[in-house]
């Protein structure tokens, strides 16, 4: 909470605005899973606009060596993820699972798997719909506007902004197996990349 409260203040420094709706979407009983596209590092601003209590990240192992953002991650309590190594990463996350559950935590994951500025959506990994399903836990997507209208590293574009943020309604995995995976994954990928869509006022 207290990085949340002081990362928030970041916001007025960079000249953004958040415009938030569907928080009441993140009122579910027990733990979750909650998957959102991932743009740039701004998203840790957004994030914490957000960020329910009792809730941790899945990331790359790479990022904890990030300095300051690296040092911010590792205290708020992310679980890092060596994505090289398929048995590490596999283990890992069948530990979230059981963790997941006995805790009564939300985890939230990118599923696109790396930071993406392109304008659109990189196809999602199966992971998270895969821990999802393993503890039959709902998936909430999150979904982030588009921030190429006023940041663009490659262009040197930064300028004031507003980013809308929308939590979408749980979607149900209880009674799902890992036949399922896919669907769901398709699922959640066209309705967060058509939602995008609409908060970055273009057309899908």
């Amino acid at each position: 909470r207290i990085i949340k409260n002081v990362v928030k203040t970041f916001k007025y420094f960079f000249g953004l605005k958040f415009e938030v709706k569907g928080l009441e979407n993140f009122e579910v009983e027990g733990p979750a899973i909650i998957v959102s596209n991932h743009q740039s590092i701004l998203d840790m601003m957004g994030l914490m606009e957000v960020l329910p209590d009792n809730c941790v990240q899945v990331g790359k192992k790479e990022l904890m060596y990030t300095g300051f953002v690296g040092l911010i991650m590792y205290l708020g309590g992310v679980i890092f993820i060596n994505r090289k190594s398929t048995t590490s990463a596999k283990m890992v996350m069948s530990e979230v699972a059981k963790t997941m559950v006995a805790e009564n935590v939300k985890v939230w994951v990118y599923p696109e798997g790396t930071r993406n500025c392109t304008g659109d959506f990189l196809p999602f990994k199966k992971g998270a719909f895969h821990l999802a399903i393993q503890a039959q836990v709902p998936v909430i997507p999150v979904v982030y506007s588009s921030f190429t209208s006023f940041y663009n590293p490659k262009k040197k574009l930064f300028t004031s902004g507003k980013i809308k943020v929308e939590v979408l309604p749980p979607i149900e995995t209880k009674g799902l197996t890992s036949d399922d995976v896919s669907d769901l994954t398709d699922r959640c990928y066209h309705t967060m990349r058509e939602t995008f869509f609409m908060l970055s006022g273009r057309p899908s």
